[in-house]
Formats: C-alpha cells, structure tokens, sequence
C-alpha cells in the first residue's frame, strides 16, 4: 500500500509551543527563538506557531551530545 502525499500529511501530529516547551523541558521563549532562527521548522496558524510532533523528535535526536 502506498502513501500518498496528502495521507502522509494528514497523519502529521502537531504540537502548541507550550507542548514543545513542556516536552523538552525548556521556557516556551526558547522555543519560539528555535522557530524564529529556523532551527525548528513549524507552521503558522493565525498568530500561533504550531510543530510538527516529528521535528521535535528529530531535533531532540539532532542536539544529543554524548560526554565521557
């Protein structure tokens, strides 16, 4: 079965700033300066930012530092 564009995007789940902010641990200004600098992709609906629940995940992934 294959996925069609539209099917992928539906299945997209999105996530508030204050759901980023809580999943990571950090103020929900850090996490509008990651959507404002483009570290964090995200869409805008209205006057809110929301992210994809995958991004989150990716850059969580991406930022992993591992120390000795």
């Amino acid at each position: 079965m294959s996925t069609t564009p539209d099917r992928a995007f539906a299945e997209v789940r999105f996530l508030t700033v204050a759901e980023v902010a809580a999943v990571m641990r950090v103020s929900k200004m850090t996490v509008y300066r990651l959507v404002h600098n483009g570290e964090m992709p995200a869409v805008r609906v209205g006057r809110s930012f929301r992210v994809p629940e995958q991004a989150v995940h990716d850059y969580l992934r991406d930022s992993f530092v591992e120390t000795a």
